[in-house]
């Protein structure tokens, strides 16, 4: 019983940590839903507002665009008056604009609206890691971050359901009004539970920087979010903002590399073990949020089954996914991050297996028993990976990795998304409107979402390899200062 209790104390968070885990998953939930859960509205928003479907799209793509451009600018900000007092700034920026959203009068106010909301959304899941990783420290920071990814995970599965029973019982409007309870429990959660600490000395800020990397990173989103539109990667409207999109962010690297108080470190990647991992979360973000888009497009499209139907059907996704984070944490201890995101994303490849023979008759128990254990396998990938690159990582330098961490996982998933939008666009239009054909067309897409999986095992190698390098180095690092303790003895 004692080595039971001891065991069961060892894996439990220290109290001070889970207070404050809970408040940054509130923000989190908030910030990341609203990315999905609008989706569903567009057709209701554009009959309501008296306006196109290409024109209610910008309601999406302004919040994406907006977030694109804060979020390079949170490390600055944290260091400059408090990362807690800008968490609490942004929490209330992000409620304001939602309450907003659901006042709208028009398409215009709304995407203005959107673009206010998205300006505090990109500042509060960045902002809260970095105050949860600094008030976890070395020994919690495997189940802290495994913590966090709850949300990053499950909201994308629950988010369109959630928004198509708050439209067909409440309307529209609720979508939005429904972050301002919830909002309003963060912020009172924030008052009592972070920590308060004293501005950093931030230095001047890099203007020039804040332009070249905001206008670059919203130039690759804008980009990658119209080919979804257009239907092609080759289309001028994708390749010229995201060819200057990638321009600016290339001359904002170099110029940080050679400057002494750039917007974001970029030497963080000299750092072996933090580059492994950033590339292995660039390299999972295309995998994960690209193949999870494909699904809820099957149900409705081959099956007919409505929005909420095709949210419960996702359920079991989710399921595996939190199950995964809960062991997790536990195994990036044992094993280190690498390992671990080299198993779970070894698990995703093989349950995507399944959905490359899918027809427009496969029993939903199939194809659930699937879901299940690919959402397993999503839930031991992306934060083992994050644990491991802020693991090198010293206090003062978490404010500029979690800024250019997010970047790298969103980049990466809207590359995945826009590819597997287009290539699944290709084949339904050579489909028809026969539900066999449609069927084949997402069984074939699914080809792809196997490529980008296995793209990503080459960096999660990569990332053990070096892990396992750091620690032996470590050991001898070690073993030599006992020996030369013993010499002097």
């Amino acid at each position: 019983m004692l080595r039971l209790r001891s065991r069961s104390d060892a894996n439990r968070l220290e109290p001070h940590v889970f207070r404050i885990a809970v408040v940054i998953v509130l923000g989190a939930i908030m910030s990341i839903l609203d990315t999905t859960i609008v989706n569903v509205a567009l057709r209701s928003l554009s009959t309501d507002l008296g306006t196109s479907l290409d024109d209610i799209q910008w309601v999406v793509t302004a919040y994406l665009l907006a977030l694109g451009a804060t979020i390079p600018l949170t490390g600055w900000l944290a260091r400059r008056i408090g990362a807690r007092r800008l968490y609490l700034i942004a929490l209330v920026v992000f409620i304001g604009g939602s309450a907003l959203c659901g006042l709208a009068w028009s398409a215009g106010s709304l995407i203005g609206f959107r673009v206010l909301q998205g300006l505090g959304g990109g500042m509060v899941m960045p902002v809260g890691q970095m105050i949860l990783v600094r008030a976890a420290g070395p020994k919690n920071l495997a189940r802290v971050m495994s913590a966090i990814g709850v949300p990053m995970i499950l909201a994308p599965v629950l988010g369109p359901t959630l928004g198509g029973l708050l439209i067909e019982h409440a309307g529209w409007q609720w979508i939005f009004f429904v972050n301002v309870p919830i909002g309003a429990v963060a912020v009172v959660a924030a008052l009592r539970l972070l920590p308060r600490e004293a501005p950093e000395t931030a230095g001047p800020l890099d203007v020039l920087g804040f332009v070249l990397a905001g206008v670059g990173v919203v130039g690759v989103t804008y980009g990658l979010a119209e080919s979804g539109h257009t239907g092609s990667l080759a289309a001028t409207s994708v390749l010229v903002p995201l060819a200057i999109g990638l321009a600016l962010i290339a001359v904002f690297v170099v110029r940080a590399l050679r400057i002494e108080h750039p917007l974001l470190d970029m030497r963080l990647y000299a750092n072996r073990a933090f580059s492994a991992a950033a590339l292995t979360t660039f390299a999972l973000g295309a995998a994960l949020f690209g193949g999870m888009i494909l699904m809820p497009l099957y149900f409705q499209i081959v099956r007919g089954d409505s929005v909420v139907e095709t949210g419960l059907l996702l359920i079991p996704q989710g399921i595996g996914a939190a199950l995964a984070m809960h062991y997790a944490g536990r195994a990036t201890e044992r094993f280190g991050g690498g390992p671990t995101a080299l198993v779970g994303t070894v698990v995703m490849l093989v349950a995507t297996i399944p959905f490359t023979l899918i027809a427009d008759d496969t029993p939903y128990a199939l194809i659930n028993a699937a879901m299940f254990l690919r959402g397993f396998g999503l839930g031991l990938c992306m934060m083992p990976a994050w644990t491991a690159a802020f693991a090198v990582l010293r206090p003062d330098q978490v404010g500029d990795a979690t800024p250019q961490l997010t970047v790298v996982q969103r980049v990466g998933g809207s590359i995945g998304t826009a590819v597997l939008t287009v290539i699944l666009q290709g084949h339904l239009d050579d489909a028809g409107r026969s539900a066999s054909a449609q069927a084949t067309a997402f069984a074939d897409t699914y080809l792809w979402v196997i490529g980008i999986s296995l793209l990503a095992i080459a960096p999660t190698i990569l990332l053990t390899l070096v892990e396992r390098r750091a620690a032996r180095d470590e050991h001898e690092a070690m073993d030599q200062a006992r020996m030369a303790e013993e010499a002097v003895a």
